[in-house]
């Protein structure tokens, strides 16, 4: 092998070296901001959660485990899972077990979750996860859960228009995203972050499209990340559950 050859050689090992640290040392930087669990619809058992069987909403992460425990179900991973109002109802759409027991809101209004487009992420009964805009939205009777909130993160595999790189305006925040392979993620950030870097985060993952949830008020519970937030007075919560205790 000639000097040069063995130059070329050596500078491509030397770029390939840097982009592994780089690589490294921005994944660590990205799980130290963010929290975040993937579900496989099909052999987990994922639903969304409001109210019990007399109508009292669970609120709190820790009245939903409680309420689980008593049916000998164990709660594996639970986020609060949109927006509401001051009662604690949804704000907009949610279907449970294919009833919608509050409808779709395709009005205007201030707030995130009227930053157009907002959207809604849906269960169907194949157990496939969906999340699309509002406008595109179709109830149908193949949708066995559904939420909406606002605004879309990732639309069709680009950030929302909306979102500025650098931007200043800071919170925590969590959302969901649809994966490559149709599993579906869901994150929070530990600590303040902007809209633009929270989108990011999806769409590098290759999700097509994500939904924002909800800003400073979120919660997540992630024993298997000894993440464990049961507080919070929510409306609806999301949760990934196992049988007996």
């Amino acid at each position: 092998m000639t000097i040069k050859k063995r130059s070329i050689l050596f500078v491509l090992f030397g770029l390939t070296l840097v982009g592994l640290i780089a690589f490294k040392v921005n994944r660590t930087s990205v799980e130290e901001k963010i929290l975040s669990y993937t579900v496989d619809p099909i052999s987990q058992n994922l639903k969304f959660y409001w109210r019990d069987e007399n109508a009292n909403v669970f609120g709190s992460i820790n009245n939903l485990r409680t309420w689980l425990e008593n049916k000998q179900e164990t709660l594996v991973f639970a986020m609060n899972g949109g927006m509401y109002k001051p009662d604690n109802s949804p704000q907009g759409l949610f279907i449970q077990q294919h009833v919608a027991l509050s409808p779709l809101d395709t009005s205007s209004g201030k707030g995130n979750f009227y930053l157009k487009p907002n959207g809604v992420f849906y269960i169907t009964k194949e157990k496939l996860g969906v999340i699309c805009k509002t406008t595109d939205f179709v109830n149908n009777s193949k949708i066995e859960y559904a939420t909406q909130s606002g605004p879309m993160l990732v639309i069709n595999g680009a950030i929302h228009s909306a979102f500025k790189e650098g931007s200043a305006n800071l919170n925590i925040r969590n959302g969901v995203g649809i994966l490559p392979d149709k599993k579906i993620i869901f994150a929070m950030s530990k600590k303040e972050i902007n809209f633009y870097d929270f989108a990011k985060y999806f769409k590098d993952l290759g999700c097509k499209n994500a939904l924002y949830l909800d800003g400073y008020v979120s919660r997540t519970y992630l024993p298997q990340k000894n993440w464990k937030q049961l507080d919070g007075d929510f409306g609806v919560i999301i949760a990934v559950t196992k049988g007996s205790l």
